[in-house]
């Protein structure tokens, strides 16, 4: 009996070991990313002359900086609101070099490592089953994602269905869900995607917060039902499965897909810089390293170039493109490419107009709003301008929150807001599709 006692206890207590040795490993604790981002800052520079954007761009070039705002050191110029972040050891340099070039600065955030801690509270508390258990407040891994699709697809086959568009560079299933009311008649349809840039989680968090609105509200609301019952909508709640997972894995900044090049150790293309649509022109890198690489050619990324066949092959029942990125709060639209109004210009700019203002109306939080080439900067190869050239008349690009207080580190507590007014948003677009504009 003793022996069995102790033979027991020893297993408890390995158990309990074990245990212990899970929770650190889990995503959200100190131990999170290997601890990779302590002492690493994040700072908010204002280049006001053209010599100090000329600086920053030649300092940029030596330190080893990530750039969060804007996404290419090509968009820096005078009076550009620069975020950089940079880590622990690069800190004093930049600081020596800043204040002899006499550019201000403002440390946005203080310890990366931290911030990703706090931001991640609710861990714990996730629930990844049921439709009423899955916790839409925490952010998500790829897998916990696709279980959830899995688990929708069984449970409410009368709204949903699910299927894959092909497989990413790394062999994953790029799913897709149908949302809709099952009807014979012709129906339009809404295309929407989240997670194009990887780091960009909130994106992801919003295409899963869409589908439990239209689930849990289509009975009750007149304007949820009248969209299920007359639209269809594609939901691809993460775009760039790859990165994404790499960005729980390895590096939470990551942004490009992880595609292998042949001539270089970087990995990756910006999935938003590899559409056929003034490819690797303008706001495009034609530099592997760079986070705006365009590609070795167009749609030479096997998640672009099977959504774009997606497209194509439904380009003459979807009506719109909703693609979902961070951080800026703007609504954008075509062109992004060039300088120039869109032919359908009044009733997309309205569209555009009441969504904000919706949005707005929840908690007062501003969006800008307008042609992307003049409302954020001029980019090429862009999945919203390829849409909208290939006969889809509406199409959007959302910045969601924040302006750069938390950039990309945008708090689980924040996921409720920003999701419940973006949910507006795009229930405005959505209607005045239905009502106005052809």
């Amino acid at each position: 009996m003793k022996f069995l006692r102790e033979a027991r206890s020893r297993t408890a207590a390995f158990l309990s070991l074990c245990l212990l040795f899970l929770k650190i490993l889990q995503p959200g604790h100190s131990h999170l990313y290997s601890n990779r981002y302590a002492g690493d800052k994040v700072i908010r520079l204002y280049p006001i002359t053209e010599e100090e954007a000329y600086a920053l761009k030649k300092i940029y070039h030596q330190l080893k900086v990530d750039l969060w705002q804007p996404s290419s050191i090509s968009y820096v110029s005078e009076g550009t609101v620069t975020d950089v972040h940079i880590p622990q050891n690069g800190f004093q340099a930049l600081l020596a070099f800043l204040q002899e070039a006499n550019i201000q600065y403002k440390i946005l955030i203080e310890d990366l490592q931290k911030a990703l801690e706090e931001g991640s509270s609710l861990r714990n508390q996730r629930n990844r089953r049921s439709l009423s258990g899955y916790n839409y407040e925490v952010y998500h891994s790829l897998e916990e994602i696709q279980n959830w699709m899995h688990h929708l697809n069984k449970t409410h086959s009368g709204l949903i269905h699910m299927f894959s568009i092909g497989k990413s560079y790394e062999g994953r299933s790029l799913f897709v869900l149908k949302l809709g009311r099952r009807s014979r008649a012709y129906k339009r349809a809404v295309w929407i995607d989240c997670g194009i840039h990887a780091r960009e989680w909130i994106g992801p968090a919003f295409c899963q917060w869409f589908v439990k609105e239209a689930l849990l509200t289509y009975r009750s609301d007149p304007t949820m039902r009248k969209m299920l019952n007359h639209l269809y909508f594609y939901i691809m709640p993460v775009f760039n499965v790859d990165g994404y997972h790499f960005s729980w894995t390895n590096d939470r900044f990551w942004r490009k897909t992880r595609s292998r090049n042949s001539r270089f150790r970087c990995r990756g293309v910006d999935a938003n810089r590899n559409w056929k649509v003034k490819w690797c022109d303008e706001g495009a890198s034609m530099h592997p390293c760079d986070d705006t690489y365009c590609g070795p050619f167009p749609e030479s990324e096997p998640e672009v170039k099977a959504v774009a066949n997606f497209l194509r092959k439904h380009r003459k029942h979807i009506r719109a493109y909703l693609s979902f990125h961070a951080y800026a709060q703007m609504l954008l639209y075509p062109y992004s490419y060039k300088y120039a109004t869109i032919p359908n210009f009044s009733c997309v700019e309205s569209a555009a107009y009441k969504a904000v203002n919706a949005l707005w109306s929840v908690y007062g939080v501003q969006y800008r709003y307008g042609p992307a080439s003049s409302t954020l900067y001029v980019s090429s190869g862009s999945s919203m301008d390829w849409a909208y050239k290939n006969g889809i008349p509406y199409t959007f690009a959302f910045e969601l929150r924040d302006t750069g207080h938390f950039g990309f580190l945008l708090p689980e507590a924040l996921i409720k807001p920003t999701c419940t007014e973006t949910m507006l948003a795009v229930k405005n677009i959505t209607m005045h599709l239905l009502k106005k504009c052809p």
